[in-house]
């Protein structure tokens, strides 16, 4: 009986058995920050904390990020491609399922991180971060806006305004879900948008 694998572990085949293999150094970089980030925040962590956590030399964690900026766009970047393949391309389903599979993100990440978005945290923090983490959120937040908008029948008149409204209500309501430590809250925002919106 083979056990299910973790979300995104590595792993390789050889003569029929699978064989668990550990993310190089920098993704285990990216994975480290990415959860300090959605835990902290972007200001409560260092190269050092990455490093004592690896047992690794702060000077390896530079040889593949140069500056704590260039790590934050990594990670940020990294996040909004894998949100966009889970979502796959805009207009792929109905309206109805392709609003239903944009809830389901958030539903994802809450039941399996247990904190909060990324994207959130680090919006929070927007007037603080580096130009370049800053306008990276800013484009993820856009480039979702943009798949609702595309993914929206012609009787929705103003696109933008719904499709703002659905992120706003998304993101917001996981902030107090994730506040509160009641998954029910996001759950409940999603059925109410699905219900309104189909």
């Amino acid at each position: 009986m083979i056990l299910p694998l973790p979300p995104r572990q590595a792993y390789l085949v050889i003569d029929s058995k699978i064989v668990i293999t550990m993310p190089d150094t920098r993704t285990q970089i990216l994975d480290i920050a990415e959860r300090a980030i959605r835990q902290r925040g972007y200001h409560a962590f260092s190269f050092r904390d990455i490093s004592d956590d690896l047992g690794i030399k702060s000077a390896s964690i530079h040889y593949h990020f140069r500056h704590k900026q260039d790590l934050g766009h990594a990670v940020v970047d990294r996040y909004a491609t894998r949100i966009a393949e889970n979502l796959g391309p805009a207009g792929q389903l109905d309206w109805p399922a392709s609003l239903q599979a944009f809830c389901q993100v958030y539903q994802d990440a809450l039941e399996t991180s247990g904190v909060q978005c990324l994207c959130g945290m680090l919006a929070a923090e927007s007037t603080g971060l580096p130009d370049n983490v800053s306008s990276r959120v800013a484009q993820f937040y856009e480039n979702n806006i943009e798949w609702l908008m595309a993914a929206m029948p012609a009787s929705i008149q103003d696109k933008r305004a719904t499709a703002l409204r659905i992120q706003s209500q998304l993101q917001g309501a996981m902030t107090v879900s994730v506040s509160m430590g009641d998954r029910s809250i996001l759950d409940g925002i999603s059925k109410q948008l699905i219900s309104s919106l189909d």
